[in-house]
């Protein structure tokens, strides 16, 4: 079977150059290897993805000479695939839900993940009492679906996974995971069917997807995605994470920090082979 990567952006703001130098190096990685490109459009967060963010996905990578196969998965369209995992997980005994709030979990926490987010201090050492939880569920109050971090990793053992790249220590070959960072990540919300760690591992095991490649931000996150694939009996992907593109003050690109689009750097001139010497792909 021929590799498969994917290139799979949010639609919730207009591609930048960190962007633009992931999907070239997809694209190259594919054309390389003599297998295929795939888009998917990673919208389950439905209250900033945006239509009109979307087509500038297509846009901007038709732009850049990307090709990619058809057809493109959208996660809106696979909450049913993702309900699936979280079943089998559940009937596994390693989820449950979390009712504290951001702030309560905030006041308690012990330590930050790689993120930087404050951990919660898991399934047995609850921020709430026995009775306001129980009042809480049965208000309907919304919920944090948790994987209870200990007791999976009891149940698969340690882990790997192979790195082709590098991480921002430079690690790179076989990589040991240490999902036990993250604490007990969250799977799901009452509101929302799935999470980014449980969707993108699905995923790619949907698409038959080979070879990842993405951003050194996104290293640590492996060892968590390592632990849900072994749980739910997915293929590993290959994982090749690459450098990131700072803006002058070091820091990454990003749409929260409204990093210059793609497109608006088309409308003042730029072209494509500007593009990729700005990534450093000259």
């Amino acid at each position: 079977m021929p590799p498969v990567f994917r290139f799979a952006p949010s639609p919730n703001g207009y591609l930048h150059l960190g962007h633009a130098l992931s999907a070239l190096l997809n694209a190259e990685g594919a054309k390389a290897a003599a297998g295929r490109l795939l888009l998917r459009i990673e919208d389950i967060d439905e209250a900033r993805c945006r239509p009109e963010y979307k087509a500038a996905i297509y846009e901007d990578l038709t732009w850049l000479g990307i090709a990619w196969a058809r057809p493109v998965r959208r996660q809106s369209e696979h909450y049913g695939d993702y309900r699936a995992a979280l079943a089998r997980l559940d009937v596994m005994g390693l989820t449950y839900r979390s009712y504290e709030t951001r702030s309560e979990i905030g006041r308690a926490a012990a330590g930050y993940d790689p993120d930087g987010a404050p951990l919660y201090p898991g399934r047995l050492n609850t921020i709430i009492g026995a009775d306001e939880r129980r009042r809480r569920s049965d208000a309907g109050e919304p919920y944090a679906l948790r994987l209870d971090m200990a007791a999976a990793v009891a149940r698969t053992g340690a882990l790997t996974w192979e790195e082709t790249g590098a991480g921002p220590s430079g690690d790179t070959g076989s990589i040991a995971a240490e999902p036990t960072a993250w604490g007990d990540v969250i799977l799901a919300r009452k509101e929302t069917p799935t999470s980014y760690h449980l969707a993108v591992v699905v995923d790619d095991a949907a698409q038959g997807v080979t070879d990842v490649v993405r951003g050194r931000d996104l290293f640590p996150a492996t060892s968590v995605h390592r632990l849900l694939q072994v749980l739910l009996g997915l293929p590993a992907p290959r994982y090749h994470h690459h450098r990131l593109i700072l803006d002058a003050e070091g820091v990454k690109l990003s749409k929260s920090t409204s990093a210059t689009g793609l497109r608006e750097l088309r409308a003042r001139g730029a072209t494509a082979a500007d593009i990729r010497k700005a990534v450093g792909l000259d």
